[in-house]
């Protein structure tokens, strides 16, 4: 996978978990979630975003935006359920009427510096 402007990117890790709004507004589920990140990775928060993948025949992915995100600690806030463990939420692409959704959340990184860093601190 090719993440366009960013040369490393990583998985999220399975101890995540997900907020849920009990009163979505958007039509994009994941708008209506925050992402709850385990307190360890609380300095890699703006690295986390929704990318999908360019069309045509190309395996490159650009990034579509940053993910809502807090860490464990924080309380959840109102009007959000949860959390709820992020797989197997993950596990089973989206389908729309016609073909699979390619879109993945992922953390995504310019620097080797920092990839490393988070891979250390993520044990992936």
């Amino acid at each position: 996978m090719i993440i366009q402007d960013y040369n490393f990117f990583c998985d999220m890790t399975p101890d995540m978990q997900y907020l849920r709004n009990r009163d979505p507004v958007d039509s994009f589920i994941e708008r209506n979630m925050i992402f709850v990140l385990p307190d360890r990775l609380r300095r890699f928060r703006k690295n986390l975003y929704h990318v999908r993948r360019n069309a045509g025949p190309s395996h490159a992915y650009s990034p579509l935006f940053r993910v809502n995100s807090q860490t464990r600690s924080d309380p959840v806030p109102a009007g959000y359920d949860g959390p709820f463990d992020v797989f197997p939420f993950y596990a089973n692409a989206a389908l729309t009427r016609t073909r699979h959704k390619d879109y993945y959340v992922l953390f995504i990184f310019r620097d080797k510096m920092s990839w490393t860093r988070f891979r250390d601190l993520s044990g992936t």
